[in-house]
């Protein structure tokens, strides 16, 4: 267990092996300069953090055995994606990419777990935040 920042602990289980036997997802994670620049010169901007991002995406069921863990009770495995895998970064924008694949670019810029919605006036921010909140409810 590690303490972070906020004085939360995170449970940290070392995948060095499994991540050397991974093969790498070459899928291209944006550049944060580009969620910078999509939203320079927007009149409303409402950011948004997709709070314990990766800890809400499902494992592949028959690749639950691989995430196990020991402690002095039990083992235990991994349902949800755990922090540490090598590919987590690229699995989850890929992710993002599909639920927000309409609004990426219009509307919103994503970077990872990190999201912004940009318009011009409070109208029609409203209208795109909705939009935003029925594609993550969706998913």
């Amino acid at each position: 267990m590690v303490k972070k920042s906020n004085g939360k602990w995170r449970m940290c289980t070392d995948y060095t092996d499994l991540n050397k036997a991974c093969p790498k997802d070459a899928y291209p994670l944006l550049n944060v300069d580009r969620l910078v620049d999509g939203a320079a010169g927007h009149k409303f901007l409402t950011f948004l953090d997709a709070y314990s991002s990766y800890n809400q995406i499902r494992m592949y069921p028959r690749d639950e055995d691989k995430t196990t863990f020991v402690t002095e009770s039990a083992n235990y495995c991994y349902q949800v994606m755990p922090f540490g895998l090598k590919n987590a970064g690229a699995i989850y924008q890929r992710l993002m990419d599909k639920i927000f694949g309409n609004q990426i670019g219009r509307i919103m810029e994503v970077y990872v777990d990190d999201m912004v919605v940009k318009l011009a006036d409070t109208l029609a921010h409203v209208t795109d935040l909705a939009e935003v909140f029925r594609a993550l409810r969706k998913h």
